[in-house]
């Protein structure tokens, strides 16, 4: 089961059951009614394994997964030891039936409110222009230290998902006439990928759209320009174009 820190107090028992919410993004951790729970490591997989599938999942799938590496019978033992050890009937955290098993429903996970923001600014990136992503779920990166392949693959897809909201939003923000949003997402995503041409691009635009054309072209040779010719990249020539001739319109 469980067992909360002695530093933290104990979460009141309500007849509708301890709030539990899920953080995935930069780094595990469980909290109940807002009191972090200790977890200990096969559990903590088996928490991010359900709540990144988000579904019913075969018990014998699940522990072939996590458990890949010892015969059939020992999976299985450590998915029932993992299951004995999220015992905690004020709170449940994971569903089980004989066959399935399953996060409950009532989890809160912060990846599942990352890709709801993200697709919804990819739909409609004007939310974009008031909405502030300061330690927000598009800041950080899944579950960092982690190296197992299942994590891997899904930190790129929601690696991918952020970056081309935040892009679109960018791109709205600039083609609505808001520089100084523009600027400020596409910096802050290039944080995370500091190799994406596209971003580097919109920042120019957006400087030669205000007439700082010393700022594009420091940016450009400071920024874009290296990492073309780091990744042996031809430069796009619509750009280098405006970069020449910064009366031209954006």
């Amino acid at each position: 089961m469980p067992k909360r820190p002695t530093s933290d107090p104990a979460a009141p028992a309500t007849s509708g059951g301890t709030p539990v919410a899920v953080r995935l993004l930069g780094g595990f951790e469980l909290r109940c009614d807002g009191s972090r729970v200790v977890v200990p490591p096969a559990s903590q997989r088996l928490i991010a394994f359900l709540a990144l599938h988000d579904r019913p999942l075969l018990r014998l799938h699940v522990a072939g997964r996590l458990w890949s590496d010892v015969e059939e019978s020992r999976s299985y033992a450590n998915l029932r030891s993992a299951l004995w050890r999220l015992r905690q009937p004020d709170s449940p955290v994971v569903e089980a039936t004989a066959t399935h098993i399953r996060l409950a429903r009532t989890v809160v996970v912060d990846v599942h409110e990352l890709v709801r923001v993200a697709r919804r600014l990819v739909v409609r990136p004007d939310d974009a222009l008031e909405t502030a992503f300061d330690d927000g779920p598009l800041e950080e990166d899944l579950l960092p230290d982690w190296y197992e392949e299942w994590v891997g693959v899904e930190r790129e897809r929601l690696r991918q998902l952020r970056l081309h909201a935040v892009e679109a939003a960018a791109a709205h923000a600039l083609a609505h006439h808001r520089p100084e949003r523009a600027v400020d997402l596409a910096l802050g995503a290039l944080r995370g990928d500091p190799l994406r041409e596209s971003l580097h691009e919109l920042v120019i635009r957006t400087h030669l759209s205000q007439g700082n054309f010393a700022e594009a072209i420091r940016h450009h040779r400071g920024h874009l320009a290296p990492v073309e010719s780091q990744l042996g990249l031809r430069p796009d020539p619509e750009l280098a174009r405006l970069l020449r001739s910064p009366r031209t319109p954006v």
